[in-house]
Order: C-alpha cells, then sequence, then structure tokens
C-alpha cells in the first residue's frame, strides 16, 4: 500500500488517509507483539542483559531511576561480555528505529497540516525505510535468542 502510495495526488491522500494511518499502526503493532514474543524467547542471562542495558539508560535520563539500574547490574554482573556488548547494540539500533518511526510520523503530520503531497509521498518511503529497520532490528532480537 505504502509504496503505491508514493504515487498518489492530493485527492487520495485526503481520502486514503485514515486508511493509511490504520495500517501504519496496524504495521506497528505486529513489530511490537512479535519483539515481545522474541524478548520472551530470550536466555535468561539475555534478558538480565537487557534489563541493565534499559535500566542504564532510564538512570542516565533520571536520577531516581539510579536504584533500579544498580539492581540490574548487580543481576547482570556473571553475564558474558558478548552478550551485554550484543545487547547494548540491539538497545542502540531500538533507538534508532524509534526515531524513524517517529520522522516518518512528523512528515504524515507536515503533509497533512500543509495539504502537500510531495510530503506525503516523503513519508511514505520513510514509512517503508523505518520498517524496513525495524525488521532488520527484529532479525537482530532473533538472532540473540538463538545463541547458546
Amino acid at each position: 500500500m505504502f509504496e503505491e502510495a508514493k504515487k498518489w495526488g492530493l485527492w487520495r491522500w485526503l481520502t486514503e488517509k485514515r486508511h493509511v494511518r490504520q495500517t501504519a499502526d496496524r504495521a506497528w503493532q505486529a513489530f511490537d507483539e512479535h519483539e515481545g514474543k522474541v524478548k520472551a524467547s530470550w536466555s535468561e542471562l539475555a534478558q538480565k542483559a537487557f534489563r541493565e542495558v534499559e535500566a542504564q539508560a532510564a538512570a542516565s535520563a533520571d536520577g531516581r531511576a539510579r536504584r533500579s539500574y544498580e539492581r540490574a547490574r548487580e543481576d547482570a554482573k556473571d553475564i558474558a561480555p558478548e552478550i551485554k556488548a550484543a545487547v547494548q547494540r540491539l538497545r542502540k539500533a531500538d533507538e534508532e528505529c524509534y526515531k524513524a518511526r517517529m520522522g516518518a510520523e512528523a512528515q504524515f503530520e507536515e503533509a497533512d497540516r500543509r495539504l502537500n503531497t510531495s510530503m506525503a509521498r516523503e513519508g511514505a518511503q520513510i514509512a517503508i525505510d523505518a520498517w524496513l529497520l525495524r525488521e532488520k532490528y527484529v532479525r537482530r532480537m532473533e538472532a540473540l535468542a538463538r545463541r547458546p
């Protein structure tokens, strides 16, 4: 649909934008659900390492989360450095995916505000790129799940 949407004119964008929004939301929801299943299949060590990385990110943004980070760090102290490094790379990839998604959202909002079809077409491509990036991220998560 989004490949086709890159060719739409103003009238088609105006009549289809609600359907486009619903389709995009369903795609992101499907990614989120699959990611949850993949994370659940991770080893306990990988899950602990991920909790440590998440807590570290939260602690850097909020001083009150520092105690949670200390607890997560203690739980993950025996985890191999390569697992921690892999999880850290996943966290960075997740941030990139989020930024790409928000970029697509912002592009569509601005296109809608301006009634600008070329911006909407660019938004469709940005959304496609964000989904491809998210798919790559999920594949990396699955690879972590297959690690012994």
